[in-house]
């Protein structure tokens, strides 16, 4: 059985222009379109394996975090259009040096008052040992992208 010391979670939350559907669709059909509105974060998600939009299809990140170039490759868990909801679960790559497993879910709803929408971040994990630091970095890095993502879908539009 895990540790509770081990696993954990973050969560955080963006405000964003774009509509639910809009943002939902960048990374649950159109990942690879990502790196188009944050290349200095993001450089590419390549199809490993399946079609995009699809539960157990297979994508490989390459991203720059903490000023270090990366790579995770992760299996698409859940796609819930009427949620706006995508779930990736990382199997490879350089989280895997410090956990043992980690979770990200992508969730956005339409702002309570106004246009708009809440973007709401998921990251749950289990790190390999006490040692291994929280990782809130990459949850300022996926709000970061976040922004980026809504500037592009907003200025396009």
């Amino acid at each position: 059985m895990a540790s509770s010391a081990l696993t954990s979670k973050l969560e955080a939350d963006v405000e964003i222009k774009a509509s639910p559907e809009q943002f939902h669709e960048m990374f649950a059909h159109k990942p690879h379109h990502v790196h188009h509105t944050c290349y200095d974060k993001i450089q590419g998600c390549d199809l490993h394996e399946g079609e995009w939009g699809k539960v157990g299809t297979i994508v490989h990140w390459s991203y720059v975090h903490d000023g270090k170039a990366k790579k995770a490759k992760e299996v698409v868990e859940a796609v819930d259009p009427d949620k706006n909801l995508v779930t990736f679960r990382v199997i490879e790559g350089d989280l895997m040096e410090e956990y043992k497993s980690f979770v990200i879910t992508i969730q956005v709803s339409p702002k309570s008052e106004g246009s708009g929408s809440v973007v709401h971040w998921t990251l749950e994990y289990e790190k390999l040992h006490d040692e291994i630091a929280h990782p809130e970095t990459l949850l300022q890095f996926v709000q970061d992208v976040s922004k980026d993502i809504d500037a592009h879908l907003t200025q396009a539009s």
